[in-house]
């Protein structure tokens, strides 16, 4: 017998049950979700509940019954798509937040709740800037549930109440400063890297001072391949669809362009990826990383293929349980690099290990490289993209030609 459920006056979903599937019921509409304890269930049920609680014509509201956990699965399915540069940081205050205030009503939380979690951020071990910035994020996944009528601006406001941790006050470590990687270091690196990561780091050392997310977005259709110098050098000007300082074009006036002039050393690295390679692809990608590393295994491989492998390699490439992404980000290059160190380091003696490090090292070496060898900050400033609050112009010519300068020494 279906059991019958009256209007949604919440935005909390009651799971009903029509004999061996799984409904609910939104404004007296029944909606199948599919059959009980499936996970394809279990994904829709999660689907109308996001839905719910972020459209408000679908049910009348009752803030006090939004408890933390559908609080933070609808942020994080916001930021996900909104905010993708944060979201690593996002998902990681939200993993604490829900580690210890899970099935607690939103509106129960007060300036003691936020006092605790931001101890319990303390005590996850991460630096003093980064547990504050880890407050920053929940604040503006409260900020995000106001507007939206699932959270009081009361909440939000015990939430402000918590002052940010101040150095020599908090037994939270302070960041370390960025060292930057010795080229030795990089070169022993580089050998136990496949061949499209090897090409980005060497890319990204080359440019001076790229950052990490530019290496990682590059697409032929942002690469102008026609420049050429006064002296006959041919430059490549590589100007990234996105980057850091986009934000400032809403405060200030005139249009900031980020253009990085690239020399024949790294335009010979980039040749052989730009094959085949439409506008729009991006020419560094997991993919072709995912293929180097098969193609290495199978040249290492000693025994014969057997028929049944050979079926399922067929079978997987039809139907693949998991999909490369076109594109590296910031954290998943940083990732592979780290992988790759570790795995190196497992068959290296003690004395030859090589010593961590990151992609925001590169950018930092190439900084000071660049102010070793020209004595100026200004020029170490132009080529790096840094540009201060105060600064009311964009990139101007004359920042661009010092990069290009820089370039055409590489190039000769």
């Amino acid at each position: 017998m279906t059991k019958k459920k009256t209007t949604q006056s919440t935005r909390i979903l009651q799971v009903c049950k029509d004999r061996d599937y799984d409904c609910v019921y939104v404004n007296s509409k029944k909606i199948m979700l599919g059959r009980s304890g499936t996970p394809e269930a279990a994904a829709k049920l999660l689907q109308f509940q996001i839905r719910l609680l972020t459209d408000p014509t679908l049910s009348s509201l009752a803030p006090q019954k939004v408890p933390v956990d559908t609080l933070c699965l609808a942020y994080l399915e916001y930021a996900r798509e909104y905010d993708p540069g944060h979201f690593y940081g996002i998902k990681t205050a939200v993993e604490i937040f829900l580690r210890h205030f899970t099935g607690q009503a939103v509106e129960s939380l007060d300036s003691r709740s936020f006092l605790f979690l931001q101890e319990m951020f303390v005590q996850h071990g991460v630096s003093r800037q980064y547990c504050n910035m880890l407050m920053s994020y929940v604040r503006a996944m409260l900020k995000w549930g106001i507007v939206r009528k699932l959270v009081s601006s009361q909440v939000y406001g015990e939430a402000k109440l918590i002052p940010a941790l101040k150095k020599g006050k908090t037994r939270a470590p302070e960041k370390p400063k960025r060292q930057d990687v010795p080229d030795a270091v990089i070169n022993r690196t580089l050998d136990h890297l496949l061949p499209t990561l090897r090409d980005m780091v060497r890319v990204q050392r080359l440019s001076g001072a790229m950052r990490p997310s530019e290496v990682c977005r590059m697409k032929p259709s942002e690469i102008d391949r026609e420049y050429t110098t006064d002296d006959g050098v041919v430059i490549w000007m590589y100007t990234p669809g996105t980057h850091k300082n986009d934000w400032r074009e809403k405060k200030q006036k005139g249009e900031y362009v980020r253009i990085i002039p690239l020399g024949k050393p790294e335009q010979d690295i980039l040749t052989p990826h730009l094959t085949d390679k439409s506008d729009d692809d991006h020419i560094f990608s997991p993919k072709n990383t995912m293929r180097e590393k098969y193609a290495l295994a199978a040249a290492k491989r000693k025994s014969k293929v057997q028929p049944s492998q050979i079926k399922r390699q067929e079978r997987n490439a039809k139907n693949p349980k998991r999909r490369d992404r076109n594109a590296y980000d910031k954290d998943s290059y940083n990732r592979a690099i780290k992988r790759a160190i570790i795995a190196a380091n497992k068959k290296l003696p003690a004395g030859e290990r090589i010593p961590h490090w990151t992609p925001y090292q590169l950018r930092h070496a190439a900084v000071t490289e660049i102010v070793n060898t020209t004595g100026s900050l200004d020029i170490a400033r132009a080529v790096a993209g840094q540009k201060s609050i105060d600064v009311a112009q964009g990139y101007n010519h004359a920042d661009v030609q010092i990069a290009v300068k820089l370039a055409v020494e590489r190039s000769r």
